[in-house]
């Protein structure tokens, strides 16, 4: 097995890296909860190995605007 630098050293094969999203569900149960479908899909594509973390986080971001963090008003 090769390192692949898009996942951390314990997210390297398909096993660890459903481990780490169960692990990443129990701490944050409402994660994909607004697009259940999507974040399925995009759950499955992560423990394959075709996506990374952040490409998963991203689309989610993209498809819950209304969950994206507020940014920060400086001055007001």
């Amino acid at each position: 097995m090769s390192y692949d630098p898009r996942f951390g050293p314990a997210a390297q094969t398909p096993v660890q890296r459903a481990n780490v999203l169960r692990q990443l569900l129990t701490t944050y149960p409402k994660l994909g909860a607004a697009t259940p479908a999507l974040a399925q899909q995009l759950f499955a594509s992560y423990v394959a190995g075709e996506l990374s973390w952040c490409d998963v986080r991203r689309a989610l971001d993209g498809a819950t605007p209304e969950q994206a963090p507020k940014p920060l008003r400086m001055g007001a």
